[in-house]
């Protein structure tokens, strides 16, 4: 029996060598640039069925892809051949099974589906509104999925098995019910970690910002993104099951982070926050030797930046493009402009939030913030006035490494569904204060999460209110074009102004001013999305769309271009090819 087994063992390291040795030589391969134009070629002829239009993207990709591919077959050698990395593999393998032994699963059961009503309350009025959220329009209408382009390489192959084909269509809420239940996993995770286990309804309830902050609330908007862009909290949370075992933590740490960054990069701040509490936990109480936190800090800080350089090196695909008329782009600041580079991004992170942010949640915030501190000072096990100034430091410090890896960018995405690491941040800093404390504390916490959950409600009734008011002012212009050119083939259509935004909406405002951020106007000049909303989604004619200015070699505003048409809502003037509609608010 042993012998079958050795020979066995043998022959399935034969095979492994044989796979590596050809995977080996079609990287080499790839690094030749002749080779990656083929490779291009054939995929421009057997597969998109047209030219690529970004060919330079793809062809540095290739290069990437070929070297991460040398790299990644040399450390599954090692691990599979050679003595040293049998056994390191084996001892991974049996601290994650103890880890996992020692979790009693079935007592974090309750608590998620706790979690799961408050989070399926929170997004009921979102999946009533039924609203196609900007990426959601072309998907809906062409099926892409083109995850691919933004590195997201988990979210374009898992999308293919939620949608159980390669062509997506509107399966929601669906996709909105798993981000859900990913969500409130993430939750109950995260409580069990900073609890060391212990789980109450008060700490659930103060995870709430984690999944109903309103910088999140736009991540459950999109029909088709958002089960990935929850997954991508679960994965910065994950490791910390296997905090005891450094190995352990370490390997699962680069390997979760690398995934994360495959899913949604906005998240990438998530894991330092719970290294950086965890830590500060272990300090204050004097839970464990300083030497015992070093360690376990430098062991977090390097498998983060194995997982950022290997996602950078290998994976990342380079983009720069203009949304909205914002510059956004995935180049990183030089090292000499690094500095004020980051400083910067701090700055304005900062302002965005607080213009976000209405009075009462400023004060909730402020409470916790404050509360954080206290607690800190009275539970702490050294000296009180030093741990009010690390406190300090660590609530700072943790608010601005919520930004992510996006604090190193050029030019960063300010939109809310790239600041949800803020509802992280307090979502931990919640958790913090009602654990083991004084009651009192718990106001503040439990009057955000009330605050968010009903801001929820506001919102999802607030996109229902703006999709009817679009719809109606589509209707009215769609008869209107319709009836002046009934043949509407080979002209170019440019719109002028924006529809505004619902009374509603404006009411919303006046309190909480992020809803404006929150609701996308759908329709009107410098609207990304118009040309598949309007002419595609209500299948008006096949017209040159020339929507946004900055897109086109012309503005028909400067054209004096004939009035046809002057009603209530809408201007529209023609030269007989080309046509200009200016909205009215």
């Amino acid at each position: 029996m042993t012998q079958y087994r050795t020979e066995r063992q043998t022959k399935i390291q034969i095979y492994i060598a044989i796979l590596s040795m050809l995977g080996l030589m079609a990287c080499i391969a790839i690094l030749f640039p002749q080779v990656r134009h083929v490779i291009i070629s054939l995929v421009e002829q057997h597969i998109v069925h047209k030219k690529i239009t970004l060919y330079q993207s793809w062809f540095s990709s290739l290069l990437s892809f070929a070297m991460g591919g040398i790299c990644f077959i040399l450390f599954l050698d090692y691990c599979t051949l050679t003595a040293s990395g049998k056994i390191l593999v084996r001892s991974i393998k049996q601290e994650i099974t103890e880890c996992l032994a020692a979790i009693d699963f079935r007592s974090l059961l309750k608590p998620t589906l706790i979690i799961s009503v408050v989070y399926l309350l929170g997004i009921f009025t979102i999946i009533r509104a039924d609203f196609l959220y900007q990426d959601d329009i072309g998907r809906s209408i062409e099926g892409f999925r083109g995850w691919f382009n933004w590195s997201r390489y988990i979210s374009e192959f898992a999308s293919i098995v939620i949608h159980a084909d390669t062509n997506l269509t509107d399966i929601s809420p669906l996709p909105q019910l798993l981000a859900t239940i990913i969500l409130s996993i993430s939750s109950v995770l995260l409580v069990y970690i900073m609890g060391n286990g212990k789980i109450t309804v008060i700490r659930l309830l103060a995870s709430i910002p984690l999944g109903l902050s309103p910088y999140f609330l736009e991540c459950l908007s999109f029909k088709f993104d958002s089960p990935y862009i929850a997954l991508s909290i679960l994965l910065s949370i994950i490791p910390f099951l296997f905090a005891t075992r450094q190995k352990t933590f370490f390997f699962c740490s680069a390997v979760s982070l690398l995934m994360m960054c495959m899913t949604y990069q906005a998240a990438s701040g998530i894991y330092l926050l719970i290294v950086i509490i965890l830590c500060f936990q272990d300090w204050n109480g004097r839970k464990k030797p300083d030497k015992e936190i070093l360690s376990f800090l430098c062991t977090a800080a390097l498998a983060f930046c194995i997982a950022m350089i290997c996602f950078k090196f290998f994976f990342m695909r380079p983009n720069e493009y203009i949304y909205d008329n914002d510059a956004v782009s995935s180049s990183m600041h030089s090292i000499s402009q690094m500095l004020s580079g980051i400083l910067f991004n701090i700055k304005y992170y900062t302002i965005t939030i607080y213009q976000d942010l209405g009075l009462i949640w400023k004060i909730c915030i402020l409470l916790v913030c404050i509360f954080f501190v206290a607690k800190s000072v009275s539970t702490s096990s050294r000296n009180p006035i030093l741990s009010f100034f690390i406190s300090v430091l660590i609530i700072s410090l943790i608010f601005i490494l919520s930004f992510g890896i996006y604090l190193l960018l050029k030019h960063p995405l300010f939109y809310p569904r790239a600041l949800f690491g803020f509802g992280a941040f307090l979502a931990i800093i919640c958790v913090y204060v009602v654990s083991d404390f004084k009651k009192i504390a718990t106001v503040p916490v439990i009057a955000l999460a009330w605050c968010f959950l009903v801001f929820a409600f506001s919102y999802g009734n607030a996109l229902a209110d703006q999709a009817r008011y679009t719809e109606f002012r589509i209707n009215i212009l769609l008869h209107d074009l319709s009836a002046l050119y009934p043949d509407c083939d080979g002209m170019s259509i440019q719109l002028n102004n924006t529809i505004d935004f619902t009374p509603s909406i404006k009411n919303i405002s006046g309190h909480n001013p992020v809803i404006e951020r929150l609701v996308p106007k759908r329709f009107g000049a410098a609207v990304f999305f118009d040309n598949k909303y309007y002419l595609d989604h209500f299948n008006y004619g096949n017209s040159a769309m020339a929507n946004i200015p900055a897109y086109s070699s012309i503005d028909f505003s400067n054209l004096n271009m004939p009035v046809i048409l002057d009603t209530y809502y809408h201007t529209i003037q023609s030269d007989g090819n080309k046509i200009l509609i200016t909205l009215k608010h």
